[in-house]
C-alpha cells in the first residue's frame, strides 16, 4: 500500500456494513425481478458495485457505462460525455445505475435522463457517498451509502488523480479553500 494515508472518515467496517444494508433494501425492492441489472459507473464504483451486487440476494446481471464531465474549454460547466456505452438494451429492464459519488449531480441526472430515453422498466440510483450542499442538478437518489460535507476522499474505489483507489476505507485528501 501507499506511505500516503489519508485521515479515515468512513471505516472499512462501516463500509461493510452499510452495503450490506443497501444491498438488503435493493433485493427487498426488487423481489420477484427477473431482469435486474446493474450498473456501474466507471471507474469510481467498481468496488462497491462488486461487494453490493455479491451481497444482493435477487439474480441479476452487471454492465458498465463510462462519462466524463468537462467543465472547461467551449463547452458550459457540467457538460457530460459519454466515452463507453452499455453492451445490452434496458429496453423492459429494472435498472439501478451504481455510482461512487456524487457531488453537483449533471452526471447522474444526465445517465437518469438518457436511460429513460431508452424505455427500461425502471431505473433507480444507488450512490456509495453523496457530497451535501453541492449539488447544481436535482436527481433522485434512491440508495444512499453515506453523506459527507463537501471534502475531497479517496479509496474504495474513490480517486485523487486516478490514485488511492485501493484503499479499503474512505479519507479525506483535503478540504475545499474558504470563499
Amino acid at each position: 500500500m501507499s506511505e500516503f494515508q489519508p485521515p479515515v472518515i468512513i471505516p472499512a467496517a462501516a463500509i461493510a456494513d452499510r452495503v450490506d444494508e443497501l444491498a438488503r433494501r435493493i433485493s427487498n425492492d426488487h423481489a420477484g425481478v427477473e431482469n435486474l441489472l446493474m450498473v456501474g459507473v466507471l471507474r469510481g464504483s467498481y468496488m462497491f458495485l462488486a461487494d453490493l451486487t455479491r451481497r444482493l440476494t435477487v439474480p441479476c446481471s452487471v454492465d458498465f457505462i463510462s462519462l466524463s464531465e468537462y467543465d472547461r474549454g467551449n463547452l458550459p460547466a457540467g457538460s457530460v460525455r459519454l466515452a463507453m456505452d452499455l453492451r445490452v438494451d434496458i429496453k423492459g429492464r429494472h435498472v439501478v445505475l451504481v455510482e461512487d459519488i456524487v457531488s453537483s449531480g449533471c452526471t447522474l441526472a444526465y445517465l437518469v435522463r438518457n436511460f429513460e430515453l431508452r424505455e427500461p422498466a425502471s431505473v433507480r440510483t444507488c450512490v456509495l457517498v453523496r457530497k451535501r450542499g453541492h449539488e447544481h442538478v436535482a436527481v433522485r437518489l434512491d440508495y444512499v451509502g453515506f453523506e459527507i460535507p463537501d471534502r475531497w476522499v479517496v479509496g474504495y474505489g474513490l480517486d485523487y488523480d486516478n490514485k488511492y483507489r485501493n484503499f479499503p476505507y474512505i479519507g479525506v485528501v483535503h478540504t475545499p479553500d474558504p470563499d
